[in-house]
């Protein structure tokens, strides 16, 4: 051995320091081996208990581990890969959907793709060669099945988030309790006073929007002088100040509140009053739907429903995760909450 030559033990380690074993955590977390292989491949339940389990998570992050996923993906055939799919990007609640999934994506050894359908909800191309041999599973917000059949491959577990719970096409579904996120709404401003309401309802032939249509008629339908008028809108600020102008310009009399689908809707109504002369909430109510950060951003704040995004995706997530273990996942509703700001008012 010359005197530039050194042992393998020897040899400086990289700046990035010393690679973190599963022994490193099992020592950290005192633990077994077997129990840090058990928990960090997802098959812990009935073998070792929560606390262990959360111990062993807490000591992986804490030391940075990072699990050898070729080879393990090798073992188990598997990429450890999920699809998200979405409409679009155009608002954060979709980033916000896909924050949530990776949390609970990074706690399996993970990873997800964010793919934003070029088509919006009509069908989604396959932007793999194969999306089975490139993917564990695919979850999917706000679209149809049928549009995701390009994507699913054969026998490829599909997790539909705020679509059709008893389409037949999907593993498992995670919706928001939408339907009473409207009535809530409707409840709001009946109890201001409120009679001649229009509906600026997204034009997208989707099941949640669809619900919030149905939902709102529904409402209404019980009260007697209550008139609820629909008009079509782009879910963009431009789409709603041209619904809200031709809702508020048209024959008849002129609605005293608008029930947006959507807070980018909704703020363009708001736009398209102060164009018309009408004070927000004193002449006219408007109402969003989301709680995007847009919702606080214009004057006044938005009445609005508020959607738990990132407990959507954890959700869809979780569902996926047990559709590839074998465990059959329960459908999902998760609630939402109406919250009340400066843009409805009692009628004028």
């Amino acid at each position: 051995m010359t005197a530039h030559e050194q042992p393998t033990s020897a040899r400086p380690r990289t700046a990035a320091g010393p690679r973190v074993t599963s022994r490193d955590v099992a020592r950290a977390a005192g633990v077994s081996q077997a129990a840090v292989s058990l928990v960090l491949g997802d098959k812990w339940r009935g073998r070792v208990s929560p606390h262990k389990a959360e111990s062993v998570r807490a000591a992986a992050r804490d030391l940075g581990y990072r699990p050898n996923l070729a080879a393990r993906s090798l073992r188990m055939g598997r990429t450890r890969t999920a699809l998200l799919v979405v409409p679009a990007l155009t608002t954060e609640y979709f980033a916000r959907v896909y924050t949530g999934a990776a949390r609970v994506a990074a706690d399996h050894d993970f990873g997800v793709v964010l793919y934003p359908s070029p088509e919006g909800i009509g069908p989604a191309r396959d932007p793999f060669a194969s999306a089975r041999s490139a993917l564990d599973g695919v979850i999917a917000a706000a679209m149809a099945t049928d549009a995701l059949a390009a994507l699913r491959g054969e026998g490829l577990p599909l997790v539909m988030l705020d679509s059709d719970p008893d389409d037949p096409g999907a593993t498992a579904t995670v919706n928001l309790d939408i339907a009473d996120g409207v009535r809530r709404l409707a409840a709001h401003l009946l109890g201001l006073g409120h009679r001649r309401i229009t509906h600026l309802a997204a034009a997208v032939d989707s099941w949640t929007f669809h619900v919030r249509s149905a939902t709102l008629a529904e409402a209404l339908r019980g009260v007697a002088d209550a008139e609820v008028r629909t008009e079509p809108a782009a879910l963009s600020v431009d789409g709603g100040l041209r619904a809200a102008h031709a809702a508020l310009t048209g024959p008849g009399p002129r609605p005293t509140a608008l029930l947006c689908d959507d807070d980018l809707v909704a703020a363009g109504a708001c736009k398209a009053a102060r164009r018309l002369g009408l004070r927000v909430p004193e002449d006219l109510s408007v109402t969003g739907l989301d709680d995007l950060a847009l919702s606080r951003a214009v004057e006044p704040e938005l009445t609005t429903v508020r959607l738990p995004a990132e407990e959507v995706g954890a959700a869809g997530m979780h569902a996926l995760m047990a559709a590839l273990e074998g465990r059959p996942p329960a459908p999902v509703s998760l609630p939402v909450e109406l919250v009340v700001r400066g843009s409805t008012g009692p009628v004028p």
